[in-house]
């Protein structure tokens, strides 16, 4: 952890550059390093800031904000909701495919892995971006938090016609920090199977994502991943 700051995209340390020499972020990676000699720590060192390194800042047209990452074997890679290819979709995905094939008319894809929508300029970020195996919630209130909001905020404030999609309560405390009179923010209950009835099923995120894009005269995201 002490090279994660030279692994992030060049236009993301350049938007976020006063962040890595904060005392919180300094005292984070502190935080890291001793948690890696005593635990599994998800996802790989190389993969903490995929998000960041797949979708580069000036792309950013769509974010979606996760919680932290999933925390059994081989599934988080550094993208919110995604899993690695070949793995069993855990249910938030299970249910966010459903809302896509409902709202889009996509198939059910076979892989769980969202890099397609990445490339295209949804930046899947999570609030907290490693989390200890096995043990969901164990690095919030580490540092983590300041990182992301500081992140949305820079998205918000040098960027303009995003779509924010905020799924379930803690995504929706970030909407404080997002400037509505340039960005539309889409909100609805988490596709956990806790809460999918409340709401998320029916809200149609993607296809009002799309139509807010061509508005402004953006490309549509191809959601479809069968």
């Amino acid at each position: 952890m002490d090279s994660v700051d030279p692994k992030i995209d060049s236009g993301w340390k350049e938007v976020l550059r006063g962040e890595f020499s904060k005392e919180y972020f300094i005292l984070l990676k502190k935080f890291l390093v001793e948690e890696q000699k005593h635990h599994k720590v998800f996802p790989k060192n190389k993969d903490i800031f995929r998000a960041y390194n797949t979708t580069k800042f000036d792309d950013v047209k769509v974010v979606i904000i996760g919680q932290d990452p999933y925390h059994g074997i081989n599934q988080a890679h550094g993208l919110a909701f995604s899993v690695l290819d070949n793995q069993k979709f855990p249910p938030s995905l299970v249910n966010i495919f459903k809302e896509l094939h409902d709202d889009m008319g996509c198939g059910i894809p076979k892989s769980g892995e969202l890099i397609r929508w990445a490339q295209q300029g949804v930046f899947l970020i999570n609030t907290v971006l490693t989390v200890r195996a096995h043990s969901a919630g164990s690095h919030r209130e580490k540092g983590w938090e300041f990182f992301t909001d500081a992140t949305i905020k820079a998205i918000s404030d040098l960027k303009e016609h995003v779509v924010f999609i905020l799924w379930g309560r803690p995504a929706q405390m970030k909407e404080k920090l997002i400037d509505t009179s340039k960005h539309l923010i889409l909100k609805a209950p988490h596709p956990s199977p806790l809460s999918s009835y409340r709401g998320f099923f029916g809200s149609k995120p993607f296809s009002k994502t799309n139509q807010y894009l061509i508005s402004h005269n953006l490309k549509p995201i191809e959601w479809c991943l069968d």
